[in-house]
């Protein structure tokens, strides 16, 4: 439950992207390992390291709000880059999709390399952020406060971007590219402003996943980290409906319990992804627009 509330932040930026311009980017990993790079460094200067500090519960609640705060200005800056180097372009000469595609995989790799060549191949430092404490037991599985802190602060978020997205103006604007991107930019809507804020807004989520990654997996950053966790975030977009905002938060949850449960069953961790894939693939057999199936253009207040 706790990846799937991280999968679905993740997820909310391919699927704003999809809906927007009907592509995928594949840099959004990037995007969020960058932001997982600023909250250990952020932490780090803090005072945070491989043993939590004996600090006040509010001392550690205004850390985590500053490294939180570092990591969305960092991966949102990350997105606005990737979508002025690697999309800008492509789309005043109106190239093909293809294009966009090689182009978003070229930034991935690009970001990755950038990141070996200043961090070496190794992985971040741990920076355990304190202990969790168990809350309550769900029919003999502990939930402790770590899982309780990622998981209701995820949602809070998720459901307020649906909210943002149905009612405010830049919102509308969003919807109304998505829908017809034409007609918008007759009626006054600025594309390029909501392509660039539509960029953004996934990296702000993304850069607040990224949070949540580090306080699961202390020593999880490392300069490809961001792919395989990309790729199941995009698998939750596809799982709950690409382009569809309450879809990515569906997909990204049931894609962490099919994987909790896949482990349990099997008894193997190596085989949850494997557990993971094939009920995507089930799913789409039967469904292949994903569980809700709407995209961002039917969104309405």
């Amino acid at each position: 439950m706790t990846f799937g509330a991280i999968y679905a932040l993740v997820a909310l930026g391919y699927t704003l992207v999809y809906g927007v311009l009907n592509l995928i980017n594949f840099a959004h990993s990037e995007v969020f390992i960058s932001g997982a790079y600023a909250v250990v460094f952020t932490l780090s200067a803090l005072g945070f390291g491989p043993n939590p500090p004996h600090l006040s519960l509010i001392a550690i609640i205004g850390d985590l709000l500053l490294a939180c705060i570092a990591a969305m200005i960092v991966s949102a800056i990350v997105a606005l880059i990737v979508e002025r180097v690697a999309y800008k372009p492509l789309r005043d000469r109106g190239a093909p999709r293809l294009a966009y595609l090689i182009s978003a995989i070229g930034a991935s790799f690009a970001i990755q390399y950038i990141f070996f060549n200043w961090r070496s191949s190794n992985a971040e430092p741990a920076v355990i952020m304190f202990n969790p404490k168990p809350i309550f037991d769900v029919f003999g599985t502990i939930i402790d406060s770590q899982q309780l802190t990622i998981v209701i602060a995820a949602i809070v978020m998720m459901v307020a971007t649906d909210q943002f997205i149905r009612r405010t103006r830049l919102g509308r604007g969003i919807r109304a590219v998505a829908q017809d991107p034409d007609t918008a930019t007759l009626m006054g809507v600025n594309k390029e402003r909501i392509i660039m804020s539509t960029f953004v807004i996934g990296g702000i989520l993304a850069g607040a996943g990224a949070l949540f990654y580090v306080m699961k997996v202390p020593s999880g950053v490392i300069y490809n980290g961001g792919f395989i966790l990309g790729i199941k975030a995009f698998t939750a977009a596809v799982l709950g409906g690409i382009g569809n905002i309450r879809g990515a938060l569906l997909g990204g949850l049931l894609l962490g319990m099919i994987g909790n449960y896949g482990q349990y069953l099997l008894g193997d961790a190596q085989w949850t992804d494997v557990v993971s894939f094939i009920v995507l693939v089930l799913v789409l057999m039967v469904r292949p627009e994903g569980i809700l199936g709407s995209n961002l253009a039917k969104v309405r207040a």
